[in-house]
């Protein structure tokens, strides 16, 4: 009996750390008002996601995010509210700490986390197994960045169940990176996007600014259930929820279809994927091939240096320098500031140094961006600036016979007055000290 009672407070407690610790969130916080991080789009297609779970469940999605604003929605409750999503949860409790590994998440099983533990482990394996594969380029620093923070490590996790750790995800609402920001909240949390660069998809910038979003919505709700639910929701849907429910705990608001599937999902996704990435031989992923960890060093050039010149001076391919700088939009590198810092690969900065040499022809200009209009041509756009048509062709790398499209940008080189400024390459490193493999 005594041991009962033991391993009933145990799962109380555990079970509290996910409820706000001083009742509901005072009215202040419920006005507040950001952008959610994403769109609401899967990592699986619609057919796959129906063969996944049977007629009679809701069709879950991997999210990449949704993409509701500031919801205004009316609270009036709907004529059927509640859905049919029941949880038997059982917390895990921390006197099993002989198992390994440990967690700094809470983690509980329940039927709708061993759904996902099954999805991962069948129908998702072959796409699971990839994204562990491609999980060691960027887990080891992306968990150095969340802990310097002051979050748990194993939120990373949620970057597998938003990306499968790819750079590269762009989902069908425009939600970009690792994190799957979209640009208005990446833009607040210090992403630069342009037609030039877009930092969500830098690893290292997207998750210092994940991490931030991920503090600021421990701190509205206290508990990283609804934290995660809020980076998948937007912040308001959930306080909202909390308010129209009256109840600070996930697994009571994932019973109401007031939160979409999709948000639902959210945990119990992350959940699962934590558990597996954690201990994969024990959920049956073995052999698998990890990538190496991510290592760069930094140097200095100057704005608009093409990438081609920046690959032959480290002897190595254009796309080896664009794996390493996926932020990078076009063939060169920004030309809004006279210089910029470009990541090459670990080891060949002495290399780099002593083989680069700036094209001398174009620091004698000074660049405009242009964005065509309907109706434009080179030669409207030469005569606009002041410049001849040749110099645009040849620094957008474009014939004659290249057609302009609404929307496209363009470099215009404009000449400098003799004896101006121009960028100049510079061996200064600015890496993190604590990331020597970065520096």
């Amino acid at each position: 009996m005594l041991r009962k009672i033991s391993f009933l407070g145990i799962a109380l407690a555990l079970c509290s750390a996910c409820l706000p610790h001083s009742g509901f969130l005072p009215e202040e916080a419920l006005l507040k008002s950001r952008t959610p991080v994403h769109d609401g789009s899967s990592l699986f297609t619609p057919s796959e996601l129906e063969n996944f779970f049977s007629p009679a469940d809701a069709s879950p999605s991997l999210t990449v995010a949704s993409a509701e604003g500031p919801t205004t929605r009316s609270l009036d409750l709907p004529i059927s509210d509640e859905c049919n999503d029941e949880f038997d949860v059982e917390v895990i409790p921390e006197d099993r700490s002989t198992q390994q590994p440990t967690f700094d998440i809470p983690i509980v099983m329940n039927e709708k986390v061993e759904q996902f533990l099954q999805l991962f482990q069948t129908t998702a394996k072959a796409n699971f197994s990839i994204w562990l594969s491609r999980s060691e380029r960027y887990v080891p620093f992306m968990k150095d960045l969340l802990k310097e923070n002051g979050l748990p490590e194993d939120l990373v996790y949620l970057a597998l169940i938003e990306s499968g750790f790819n750079p590269h995800a762009y989902s069908k609402s425009k939600a970009s990176g690792p994190w799957q920001f979209i640009s208005p909240t990446g833009k607040r949390y210090g992403l630069k996007v342009n037609g030039w660069v877009d930092e969500r998809r830098d690893p290292e910038k997207s998750t210092m600014a994940a991490a931030k979003y991920l503090k600021d919505l421990y701190d509205i709700f206290e508990c990283w259930y609804l934290a995660a639910a809020g980076y998948n929701a937007g912040e308001n849907k959930i306080l909202n929820a909390m308010k129209r429910y009256k109840t600070g705990d996930f697994w009571e608001l994932a019973r109401y279809r007031y939160l979409k599937q999709e948000t639902r999902n959210y945990v119990p996704q992350m959940i699962a994927a934590t558990l597996i990435a954690k201990d994969p031989e024990k959920y049956g992923f073995v052999g698998i091939e990890y990538q190496e960890p991510l290592r760069y060093e930094r140097v200095i050039v100057p704005g608009v240096t093409d990438l081609r010149d920046i690959a032959r001076a480290c002897e190595i391919t254009v796309e080896e320098l664009k794996g390493l700088n996926p932020e990078l939009s076009r063939w060169c590198t920004p030309p809004d500031s006279a210089e910029y810092e470009i990541k090459i690969p670990f080891g060949k900065k002495e290399l780099f140094l002593k083989n680069f040499e700036p094209n001398p022809k174009w620091e004698r200009f000074r660049f405009k961006v242009h964005i065509v209009k309907k109706g434009e041509t080179l030669s409207k756009i030469a005569k606009f600036h002041g410049v001849k048509v040749e110099p645009i062709l040849e620094i957008n790398q474009l014939s004659k016979k290249s057609r302009l499209s609404v929307g496209m940008n363009l470099l215009v080189p404009i000449p400098v007055r003799p004896g101006a400024k121009t960028a100049s390459i510079s061996g200064k490193e600015s890496g993190r000290g604590k990331h020597p493999s970065r520096l």
